[in-house]
């Protein structure tokens, strides 16, 4: 007790001994339900002075109590979380070092001090998940979940873990559960988009899409995801066609190309539809107008196969010469009348036309082999090995391979997407030989 405390003790007792000598007076106190009892009115005050007092230490002595109590909990506590962080410290570090078996020492020696630390039980999980113990991995993400179950590094782990094991509708169930929390984590819809891609579920893919675009912030992302959605849109219509629902592919392609006005697998798949529902006419006009829009060999190569089909070369010859008299440099239209007139067998015409081209030093493989093919049915087989040597591949067949302008993958069936980089509309004919298989 503090200097000033006892004096203040004192001071009180002192007025209480004056007032008593002036007081003699009793007063009656009546106990509830009790007796009735008389008392000097100093008593009386000296009583009810030692009940506050009493009454006050112990309120202090809980108060007290209570802050000591406290007071070591933290301490204990603060030792723990010390303790707890050092062992996760020692766990990232052997994470780094590819020291899984130390990492997971220190991760079960947290969860001993800790059980409901839930970044070590999503390491842990981490390092089942990674050598193939996806029970463990489950149930070390399951815990985590329990502990907090918005956690989002929880939800995406288990949505990791479900696509690995092959359980896609639990997979897509978590990713939905990211997005009630946080609706526009393009993370999640990302994963999402993967799914559906996977399942083939175009519809949807659509109306994410355009979700994804609402969310991407810089010119270069939205431009991306632009294109994913033309993509999407365009694949939709592909599906429809393979479901025989041509309304719905139509009305898909001609969306497609009012966004983008040249992307050839819309067209070529508009044609395809009109093929389909018997009008050849307006389909050979579509291919004709966007050849002599965009100049694309992949058109020509359509048109070709589909007028010849139709039993119009000539018509084709005219759209090829058309063509060259407004792109008279051009090696590439003039190979391809070279190599219609070989297909109709008018070897002269062939031999006139190809051998007149200047590739300008570029390499044609295709084109030497097709003069090789040429000077063998003009019975000069050493000019034909010399146009064969020059060939970088020599095949029987004039078919050309196609090539990914975007990752130079190689195909020899053409395709609206390119199976390597999953872009669309970029496929070329691999004429120069720049792609190698």
């Amino acid at each position: 007790m503090g200097k000033l405390s006892i004096f203040i003790v004192m001071l009180f007792f002192g007025v209480v001994a004056l007032f008593a000598i002036n007081n003699h007076e009793v007063t009656t106190i009546k106990v509830p339900f009790g007796s009735v009892y008389e008392i000097p009115k100093i008593a009386l005050i000296l009583l009810s002075s030692g009940i506050g007092f009493l009454a006050t230490l112990f309120i202090f002595a809980i108060r007290d109590t209570k802050k000591f109590i406290e007071n070591w909990q933290y301490q204990k506590k603060r030792k723990q979380d010390i303790k707890v962080q050092g062992f996760y410290s020692k766990a990232l570090n052997a994470l780094l070092a590819h020291n899984e078996e130390s990492a997971k020492d220190a991760l079960e020696e947290i969860l001993a001090e800790e059980p409901e630390h839930i970044d070590a039980l999503l390491r842990l999980g981490n390092i089942a998940a990674a050598e193939d113990d996806y029970q463990k991995a489950d149930d070390c993400y399951q815990k985590a979940k329990n502990i907090n179950p918005k956690k989002l590094e929880t939800l995406f782990a288990l949505e990791g873990l479900m696509e690995k094991t092959g359980r896609w509708p639990e997979a897509m169930k978590y990713l939905e559960d990211i997005l009630d929390i946080d609706d526009s984590n393009l993370t999640a819809m990302y994963q999402k988009r993967g799914i559906l891609e996977r399942q083939g579920k175009w519809d949807d893919l659509v109306y994410l899409q355009k979700a994804v675009l609402k969310h991407v912030h810089s010119e270069k992302d939205k431009k991306r995801e632009n294109q994913n959605l033309i993509g999407y849109k365009y694949e939709y219509g592909r599906h429809s066609i393979e479901n025989n629902q041509l309304e719905k592919a139509k009305k898909a392609f001609k969306t497609v190309l009012r966004l983008e006005k040249d992307f050839l697998p819309a067209i070529l798949g508009l044609a395809e539809v009109m093929l389909t529902e018997g009008d050849s006419e307006e389909a050979v006009n579509l291919l004709e107008k966007s050849y002599e829009n965009t100049y694309s060999t992949i058109l020509l190569a359509r048109l070709e196969d589909l007028l010849i089909g139709l039993g119009e070369p000539s018509r084709l010859i005219r759209i090829y010469k058309n063509s060259i008299s407004k792109r008279p440099n051009d090696p590439v239209i003039k190979f391809f009348l070279g190599k219609l007139f070989y297909r109709l067998e008018m070897i002269d015409d062939a031999f006139d036309t190809l051998t007149g081209i200047d590739t300008g030093g570029a390499s044609y493989p295709k084109l030497h082999q097709v003069l090789g093919n040429l000077y063998t049915r003009k019975n000069q087989p050493e000019k034909a090995a010399q146009e064969f040597r020059k060939a970088v591949e020599i095949k029987l067949s004039l078919r050309l391979p196609y090539c990914c302008k975007q990752c130079r993958h190689t195909a020899d069936e053409w395709s609206g997407r390119c199976p390597a980089c999953k872009h669309w509309s970029t496929y070329q004919f691999n004429l120069e030989g720049a792609c190698k298989a």
